[in-house]
């Protein structure tokens, strides 16, 4: 390969790839009605991640904050996990990193809340700990996940899984897919 030239036939195809398993998911129009629920009930919808899929996080609740109640259709209660570094800091030196997610879904999270999970390996100790958590409060999980989608995958009540093994082009379905979300419930 020309290291001048970006790998694009490559990213497209696995990019292609992952919105055809999108497309074809019998989850996707169960995951739309709980976040239609939610919305309707007034239940709390949670966002983690770490990384670019902490950010990934941050964007889907920003969008659903502000483009979706733009729309006139009704607020998201949202709350991105990931996003205060005093609460993050303060948890993962007090109680350790791994617990970072799941301490504040104990502290926050209602029976019928949502949590929204966005994990390229779905291995990350963070991650299944706020699933564990999420089980037992009776929140009900959506994962974003990558790879083999790792042990999230089987703690996860809808798991839209894009067996993409590249963390940047897993973490850009993730997005298309939160935007694809954020248009079906506007």
């Amino acid at each position: 390969m020309d290291v001048t030239e970006p790998p694009f036939k490559e990213y497209k195809a696995l990019l292609i790839k992952g919105l055809e398993s999108l497309e074809t998911s019998p989850l996707w129009p169960k995951v739309v009605k709980a976040v239609l629920n939610a919305r309707d009930q007034k239940r709390e919808i949670f966002l983690v991640g770490n990384g670019g899929s902490a950010a990934n996080a941050n964007h889907l609740a920003t969008d659903l904050i502000y483009a979706a109640n733009a729309k006139g259709k009704g607020t998201f209660r949202v709350h991105s996990l990931a996003s205060n570094p005093s609460v993050l800091s303060c948890l993962a030196n007090d109680t350790g990193y791994e617990n970072i997610f799941a301490t504040q879904l104990n502290a926050l999270a209602q029976a019928g809340d949502l949590l929204f999970v966005f994990s390229g390996s779905g291995n990350s100790p963070n991650i299944i700990k706020a699933l564990e958590a999420a089980r037992g409060l009776g929140v009900i999980s959506i994962s974003f996940l990558g790879f083999d989608g790792g042990k999230a995958k089987g703690l996860t009540n809808y798991a839209l899984h894009f067996p993409v093994h590249d963390m940047q082009i897993a973490e850009d379905l993730h997005m298309i897919a939160a935007h694809l979300l954020l248009k079906a419930v506007v």
